[in-house]
């Protein structure tokens, strides 16, 4: 069986209809039924237990979450109810109204496999939002200051002259498993990685690069291997800061392995019993719900 990937569940409509009518959004922050999922430095708000859920602020709180917020943003909505994120990033400590109850500010990155899948999505989708928004309060065209529109999905420069909008970005990655012989995967570590941590190679997809080649370059500038029939697996948002992850399969034209950069310290070709007992070879794999991990259990499945 495949492990399953973290942050792709149903998730909300987005709601992108509602997002420039200013009476719509005013309307929604001022209803109780509405809810607020709290950021505080790229960390998501949580009860955490032996599995872990969102915390969203609702009813008479509401109002209380808005005005200590920098930036909201809807999320979208469920049915008639709106759903928004608040940043309280310029606090230096959250607000001890929200961690009532043993509720913690934490990594998505830890959390997100004990968190159901609905609430992991839109607790991405929230931290990603504010990290952009954190990242361009100031136009990259003339260096002015920009301001929130469109219910958090726009910052438009404040300078009259230019007014350009500047829009949420998305860096496309590709994330491959190299295969050889049917037997054999390809994987690397990084040295910052924690004990014998390996996993699949990736890298960003360059300007006027095909998704292809941009698998064939990574594989080929991080270990020297050529590859072939590079076929495209899955996708996975990974909100760290603001990745797609484009999961590819791809054979091994060579074997040879030799560390052309400084971004592995190290890659091997691994059997399917090596990696099938990886743990007990005091070797680690990627984490429960990443692409990586996912792509590494298709293989072992042989159903990817």
């Amino acid at each position: 069986m495949k492990t399953s990937m973290l942050f792709i569940g149903e998730g909300l409509h987005r709601g992108a209809e509602f997002r420039r009518d200013e009476a719509w959004i005013a309307a929604k922050l001022g209803d109780p039924r509405s809810r607020i999922l709290p950021v505080w430095r790229d960390r998501s708000l949580v009860l955490h237990g032996d599995a872990a859920s969102a915390v969203m602020v609702t009813g008479a709180d509401v109002p209380g979450a808005i005005e200590l917020a920098s930036e909201v943003v809807l999320l979208g909505v469920d049915g008639d109810i709106a759903y928004f994120a608040a940043d309280l990033s310029h606090h230096e400590t959250p607000s001890a109204g929200f961690l009532n109850g043993g509720a913690q500010f934490m990594d998505l990155r830890e959390i997100g496999p004990l968190v159901e899948a609905r609430e992991g999505a839109m607790l991405a989708l929230a931290r990603g939002l504010m990290y952009w928004h954190r990242n361009h309060r100031f136009c990259g065209v003339c260096g002015n200051p920009t301001a929130s529109r469109s219910a958090g999905f726009v910052r438009k420069c404040t300078n009259e002259a230019c007014g350009r909008e500047h829009y949420p970005r998305t860096d496309p990655a590709i994330i491959v498993l190299v295969t050889r012989d049917d037997n054999y995967c390809l994987l690397g570590r990084q040295a910052v990685w924690p004990g014998q941590r390996y996993s699949t190679l990736a890298g960003f997809v360059e300007p006027g690069e095909t998704l292809e080649a941009a698998v064939a370059r990574e594989v080929h500038e991080e270990t020297g291997v050529r590859i072939s029939d590079a076929l495209y697996q899955a996708s996975q948002p990974w909100p760290f800061p603001t990745s797609l992850m484009l999961g590819f399969r791809a054979h091994a034209e060579s074997r040879e392995i030799t560390l052309n950069d400084s971004e592995l310290e190290d890659a091997r070709w691994f059997s399917r019993d090596d990696v099938a007992n990886f743990e007990t070879r005091d070797f680690q794999l990627p984490r429960f719900g990443s692409i990586s991990r996912w792509l590494i259990a298709g293989w072992l499945a042989d159903t990817a």
